[in-house]
C-alpha cells in the first residue's frame, strides 16, 4: 500500500504525491519492511510520464525529506500530512560524509531509461556537487566532484530552480558565520557557480530554505535563534534589494534545519522543521505566504528519529515553489 503512493505526477507535486484511489499510508514501525529503492526508481519512471498537473492538485501532497548522517549513509523518508504525520521511511544508504546538503533534484536521462538525483553539499571546506542513481535493483550510488573550496565558514545552504519559462534560473543560497548570505549562479550547464554578490544583517539566522521559484525573484524562508521565522524576497535583478517580512516573531528557535515541499496549484507550502538535539522534526501546511497574516497549520510530530547533520528537500528537477 506505501509504495503505490509514489505512482502520480512527480513533475507537478514534486517527487511523491498519491492518488485518491492509492489508500492511505502507514505509519512506519519497527516491524515494516522499508520501501523499496528498486520501486522507487519505477515510480519515478512512471510519474515522470505524467505531464497534467491538475491530476497532481487533486492529488494528496507528500513531502520527501533526504539527510546525510554522521555514519557517512544518507536516509530518507516521505510524511504525508495528517494528524500525526504518516511516514514511509527507505533504508538508509551509503553517500559518504557530508554536513550539508542541499535539495536533491530526480531527473532522468534522454531516454528516460536512467533515473538519478542531484545537488550539492558541503563536506569540511569544500563544496560538491553529487549525482546518486536510482537503481532498477540495488541501493542508489553516488558518484561526487569537488567544485569549490572555502566553504568551512558557512553554516547553511540552499538551492532555487526555476525550470518553469524563460529566463530559467539556478542559484545558490549560503548562510555565513560573517552574517552575510550569499548567492551564486549555476554557470549554464556546468556545475559550478558564479558570485552574484553578498547580502547583510543576517548574523542571527540558523536555517534556511527557498519557498518560492519565479522568473523575477526567489523567495527564501529562515528562522532565528531567538525563535522568529521570516520570508526574504530576493529580486533576480542584482541591483534589487531583498524585502524582509516576519511570518512569527516565535516559536521556531528549535529547528536547525528547514525543508519545503509545493502542495498544489494555489501557494500552499508544507514545511518541515527538525530539531537536530532531539532528531525529531515537525510537519506544517503553510498557505501563500503573505507576513503575519500567513496561515500555518501545524500537524505535528513527524513519528520518525531523523538523525542527520541536516535536512533537505527531495523532489523532481521541474517542480516548482510557489510559496509566496
Amino acid at each position: 500500500m506505501k509504495l503505490q503512493r509514489l505512482a502520480v505526477a512527480v513533475a507537478a507535486v514534486g517527487m511523491l504525491a498519491a492518488t485518491a484511489a492509492s489508500g492511505p499510508a502507514l505509519a512506519t514501525t519497527q516491524n515494516d519492511p522499508a520501501p523499496s529503492w528498486a520501486q522507487r526508481a519505477a515510480n519515478t519512471k512512471e510519474a515522470a510520464a505524467k505531464s497534467d498537473k491538475s491530476v497532481a492538485a487533486e492529488a494528496e501532497c507528500v513531502q520527501s525529506l533526504v539527510y546525510p548522517e554522521a555514519t557517512n549513509v544518507t536516509g530518507t523518508v516521505d510524511v504525508t500530512p495528517a494528524k500525526p504525520p504518516r511516514v514511509d521511511q527507505y533504508a538508509p544508504f551509503n553517500f559518504g560524509a557530508a554536513r550539508y546538503t542541499a535539495t536533491w533534484y530526480a531527473a532522468a536521462n534522454a531516454s528516460a531509461t536512467q533515473y538519478f538525483a542531484y545537488g550539492v553539499f558541503l563536506t569540511g571546506d569544500n563544496l560538491y556537487r553529487h549525482t546518486t542513481t536510482l537503481p532498477a535493483t540495488g541501493e542508489p550510488k553516488t558518484t561526487r566532484v569537488k567544485i569549490g573550496s572555502g566553504w568551512a565558514t558557512f553554516r547553511a545552504i540552499a538551492t532555487s530552480n526555476y525550470q518553469v519559462a524563460a529566463p530559467t534560473h539556478s542559484y545558490l543560497y549560503g548562510l555565513n558565520t560573517n552574517g552575510l548570505l550569499y548567492r551564486y549562479a549555476k554557470n549554464g550547464t556546468t556545475s559550478t557557480y558564479k558570485a552574484l554578490g553578498t547580502f547583510g544583517g543576517y548574523a542571527s539566522f540558523k536555517s534556511l530554505a527557498v519557498i518560492s521559484e519565479t522568473a523575477t525573484y526567489d523567495t527564501l524562508l529562515l528562522n532565528t535563534r531567538a525563535g522568529g521565522l521570516y520570508t526574504i524576497r530576493i529580486p533576480i535583478t542584482a541591483s534589487a534589494k531583498p524585502v524582509l517580512k516576519t511570518i512569527r516573531s516565535s516559536g521556531w528557535s528549535a529547528y536547525e534545519s528547514l525543508a519545503t515541499q509545493a502542495c498544489g496549484n494555489r501557494g500552499g507550502t508544507l514545511v518541515i522543521g527538525v530539531d537536530h538535539d532531539t532528531q525529531t522534526g515537525y510537519q506544517y501546511a503553510f498557505g501563500h505566504a503573505n507576513g503575519t497574516a500567513t496561515v500555518i497549520t501545524s500537524y505535528g510530530k513527524i513519528p520518525a528519529v531523523l538523525d542527520g547533520n541536516n535536512h533537505a528537500p527531495f523532489t523532481w528537477y521541474k517542480d516548482n515553489l510557489n510559496g509566496e
